[in-house]
């Protein structure tokens, strides 16, 4: 890893199984970045207790999901991979950034409304709070650029504000000629077009989600081929015959398409050329092999990972490690700027 590289940050809550959509949309991504950026991945467990969670579970949730990391191809000889708790910093800075951050910002987040209403009067401050506490995560590790979907921006852009307004602007160093320096870096969005959005398999015009009750509606990258083949199967589809892109009154054939192009490697324009004139039952069996096929590497190598628990358990130790040596740096230079007493040095 080098340190002259752009860094970049980004996670995934350990809430049920990975899909393809955090696959296809944001790791197999990441595993790319590593040959150009300074890369830090962590497992956002704190983010998944904003909403009700099963204790029993979270655990070993966590674990598959930083296993799965690993066996989609992200190196702990290049990339820091951890878990988010194991790092106290991010609770600590989310606090002082909490006390930053005028309580009408968080109040328009769209996500919040829309999972507020789903949530009723059981809605957590905790919700609420889910971007400052995102914006903690990010600003750590002085990102360069977030890798974020299109639902995500507004949360990014959260965190450049609190940087540059309520930080940078009001607690920056002055420089010699009394104006503030940057005490944050100030970090910009990252889009990845392809496979940056892959759509429910019940519904093509809805993101496939981990939180979507109907199982069926998503592959998750440890389901069994019979499994694959089946959800693949029962797919939601239209009456018109071959397969197209960009046709807004067929969401469900651009989708599958899509996932057929993806991951049978052939690419958007082969695709379309082959499926142009097929029909859905000599298309859905294409889509199920080339979709087993795709993930049985990633599902061997977990299994290897989690037989050997000892291994798993080394690479967030080191994760950690250097999370914390970065992040420490960063919430120590902010406690200094917000006038805090320095406390007694700590042990790493």
């Amino acid at each position: 890893m080098s340190s002259t590289r752009p860094r970049v940050l980004s996670g995934v809550q350990p809430t049920g199984a990975l899909h393809l959509g955090n696959w296809l949309g944001a790791i197999r991504n990441w595993v790319d970045l590593q040959d150009s950026h300074d890369t830090f991945f962590c497992v956002v467990d704190l983010h998944a207790i904003t909403v009700p969670h099963d204790p029993a579970r979270l655990a070993e949730d966590t674990r598959s999901t930083a296993a799965l990391y690993l066996a989609c191809g992200i190196d702990p000889q290049r990339s820091t991979v951890f878990v988010q708790s194991h790092v106290g910093a991010h609770s600590e800075l989310c606090w002082l950034l909490n006390c930053l951050t005028p309580l009408n910002w968080l109040e328009r987040m769209i996500q919040f409304k829309e999972k507020a209403l789903k949530q009723g009067s059981d809605v957590s401050a905790g919700l609420l709070d889910y971007p400052v506490l995102m914006a903690a995560d990010i600003l750590l590790y002085d990102a360069d650029q977030v890798p974020v979907g299109e639902d995500q921006k507004q949360h990014l852009e959260l965190a450049r504000d609190i940087a540059q307004q309520r930080l940078n602007a009001r607690f920056g160093p002055k420089g010699p000629d009394g104006e503030r320096m940057p005490l944050l870096k100030v970090p910009e969005p990252l889009i990845l077009k392809e496979g940056a959005r892959v759509m429910s398999l019940t519904d093509g015009r809805s993101k496939m989600s981990k939180s979507d009750p109907n199982e069926a509606s998503r592959i998750t990258l440890l389901d069994p081929p019979e499994l694959i083949t089946k959800k693949i199967k029962r797919a939601k589809t239209d009456p018109q015959l071959g397969l197209e892109f960009g046709n807004p009154e067929r969401p469900e054939a651009d989708n599958l398409l899509g996932l057929y192009a993806l991951l049978s490697g052939r690419g958007r324009e082969a695709a379309a050329a082959e499926c142009a004139s097929m029909g859905w039952g000599s298309f859905k069996p294409l889509l199920a092999e080339a979709t087993v096929e795709a993930l049985r590497p990633v599902q061997q190598r977990y299994a290897e990972l989690r037989s050997d628990p000892g291994r798993l358990d080394q690479v967030l130790a080191e994760g950690q490690a250097r999370a914390e040596a970065v992040a420490d740096d960063t919430l120590a230079r902010v406690r200094q700027a917000l006038g805090f007493l320095p406390g007694p040095a700590r042990n790493r």
